[in-house]
């Protein structure tokens, strides 16, 4: 009822309960931060001049001054947040006097403030999340300083170059449409190189900081963000030099094929989501094959020693390859187009199966693009099939000619279970 109503102003109803919900869920999230800080002062046998009471009294009054601000004046808000500032500078100020200089803590303490006004207002997703995000990064000193230790200088200078091109030179390029049949948009092939270029260097970091020393099917796991088909080769490689593992490395192989149908789902739903409803049952019959066949594998070799093999991780950001993936992505949406304007659906077909046969991800993408406006929905969807099953067909000859005798046999079960879903998939698209 409007007599139950604490406040009642433009874009914000607030009555007597949910007052008392915001106000306890404020208190939540200083408590959980206070909590934190105070582990990490009894864990680092550091002294903090916040910990769990003071962080909850300070979300408090971010929550109070909120209510007062909005009521009243919203000079009682302002006030609130400058004192609480101006105690966070004198705590500073005397703990870096005493060789203290971290300001963690402090800042912590402001934004703790703030999180409690927005909660306040409403904005209670927003101000979770930041939590989740600040608990993050307070809980990560210590990993993080020894993840920092172990770069190098061309690491470091790779997430430079990252930063440069996705922030500088990406939201400047022309957002148009060029070239024959009007699909080249220079803002999308700059997103797509960071796409990917950013695809391989989060993979870059997690194989340098994780490893392969958790096993083969973990390194599997984290090259098929990548690549599948470079994995398929790689370990195919490897299962000659070591034919003992060849189950393993066909677990990895199948693994990384697993992923590579969990990437043409994130890319269709990236670019073009309405696709994803046809798509949506028979890829799931690929993928469910791909994961269950992998998981047979896996139990048959479970529990056996492995020797764990290292990849050579290479250039942290390979901007040349991303940049050549970008003319190749270019290069398949004028194919594409010019086969479909040429000669209609057959067209499109060749170029996918055609394209697929080093990998999926720019058939993909383009084709999800034009999915919907230059060629229907049913063409595009089983051009992804098609390329899907042409891609399998390459990582199985990849895998006979250049994998041990054992490990030609398992990828064959394998990867012939998967052409087959892939089959069923393309029977269920067109036919149910």
């Amino acid at each position: 009822m409007e007599t139950d109503l604490l406040l009642h102003i433009e874009n914000l109803k607030l009555t007597e309960f949910d007052f008392v919900i915001r106000m306890l869920v404020t208190a939540g999230i200083g408590f959980v931060l206070g909590l934190e800080r105070e582990y990490s002062q009894y864990s680092e046998k550091v002294e903090i001049f916040a910990g769990l009471r003071t962080f909850m009294l300070v979300a408090l009054l971010g929550f109070l001054t909120a209510y007062l601000g909005i009521t009243f004046s919203y000079w009682i808000f302002i006030a609130g947040f400058l004192g609480v500032v101006a105690i966070v500078a004198i705590s500073y100020w005397v703990t870096s006097n005493k060789g203290d200089i971290g300001s963690t803590t402090e800042f912590a303490v402001i934004f703790t403030f703030l999180l409690g006004s927005l909660v306040l207002i409403g904005n209670i997703n927003i101000s979770l999340a930041l939590t989740v995000v600040m608990l993050v990064i307070l809980s990560l000193k210590v990993r993080l300083r020894i993840m920092i230790g172990q770069l190098t200088q061309d690491e470091v200078y790779a997430f430079v170059r990252f930063v440069v091109v996705a922030l500088l030179i990406l939201p400047f390029l022309p957002n148009e449409y060029y070239g024959p049949y009007e699909v080249i948009n220079p803002r999308e092939v700059g997103w797509i190189i960071v796409l990917i270029s950013g695809i391989g260097f989060v993979g870059y970091i997690l194989m340098k900081f994780l490893g392969t020393d958790r096993g083969i099917l973990l390194t599997s796991i984290l090259g098929g963000l990548v690549s599948s088909t470079f994995v398929t080769f790689t370990f195919s490689k490897k299962s000659k030099e070591t034919p003992e593992l060849s189950k393993n490395y066909a677990v990895g192989i199948l693994a990384a094929a697993t992923i590579m149908v969990i990437r043409v789902f994130l890319l269709v739903f990236i670019f073009n989501k309405a696709m994803l409803v046809g798509l949506i049952i028979p890829l799931f019959i690929v993928l469910l094959t791909a994961f269950g066949i992998s998981l047979f594998f896996y139990n048959i070799q479970f529990g056996k020693p492995q020797t764990i093999d290292k990849i050579a991780l290479g250039d942290p950001l390979n901007i040349k390859n991303a940049v050549f993936f970008g003319i190749f992505y270019m290069g398949i949406l004028l194919l594409v187009s010019y086969a479909n304007h040429i000669y209609g659906a057959k067209g499109i077909y060749v170029s996918s199966a055609i394209s697929a046969l080093t990998d999926i991800d720019a058939i993909a993408i383009s084709v999800s693009k034009l999915g919907g406006t230059t060629i229907n929905f049913l063409i595009a969807q089983n051009a992804i099939l098609l390329a899907v099953l042409s891609n399998t067909i390459v990582k199985i000859g990849i895998a006979v000619f250049t994998g041990s005798k054992a490990l030609k046999k398992y990828v064959l079960i394998g990867y012939g279970c998967i052409f087959i879903a892939g089959i069923v998939g393309f029977l269920v698209l067109n036919f149910f």
